[in-house]
């Protein structure tokens, strides 16, 4: 006789538990964006941050972005829609991770190690699939196809491929600008 480590009940279960807290995490991070709610700027606050990483247009971005976080993360929790959830969401994350590399690793240092691992285990739903509790089981898998889960997969690293250069192209435009600006010497009447 084998030992099992565990049944396709416990396989499952676990398997939609982590799918919901994922969603729901995801759902309370786009609600900060989308509407301030959590402590959150809203659409205005994330925008001028968006702008200020160069996420530009800010509003567009910010939109995506809680979009990104809480539709995704919505349809991730309810499991429907899964491998376009998944890709949405691990995108948005790697986005996100981008802007925090500067910073290193650790979550606690600022660091990109947080969304990192929402991006991860979102792209390992868009592979998978969300499980046997889940609206797209309901549905008889109608938006969770095999072709689906492949080509949502693809998307994910030229859809943040896409955003990374988009920014770096508005910040290296935003740098020439400033560099072009000629400060008036000090005591100088001529404005230069």
């Amino acid at each position: 006789m084998t030992y099992q480590a565990h049944t396709p009940v416990a396989a499952t279960t676990a398997q939609t538990i982590f799918r919901v807290a994922l969603g729901s995490v995801l759902v309370a991070h786009g609600s900060q964006k989308l509407f301030g709610w959590f402590g959150g700027g809203g659409i205005d606050g994330t925008s001028k941050g968006m702008d200020a990483m160069g996420f530009r247009p800010a509003k567009t971005s910010a939109v995506l972005a809680g979009v990104g976080e809480a539709g995704a993360g919505l349809a991730l929790a309810v499991g429907l829609g899964t491998p376009v959830a998944g890709a949405a969401a691990a995108t948005t994350m790697g986005v996100a991770a981008s802007v925090h590399t500067p910073n290193g690793f650790f979550a606690s240092d600022g660091g990109f190690e947080y969304p990192v691992v929402l991006g991860i285990a979102a792209a390992s739903f868009a592979i998978a699939g969300a499980g046997a509790v889940s609206l797209d089981s309901v549905t008889g898998h109608v938006l969770d196809r095999p072709w689906m889960r492949a080509t949502a997969l693809a998307a994910i690293p030229v859809a943040i491929g896409i955003q990374l250069y988009r920014r770096h192209k508005t910040l290296a435009g935003d740098a020439k600008s400033e560099s072009e600006k000629t400060p008036v010497a000090e005591g100088s009447t001529d404005p230069a």
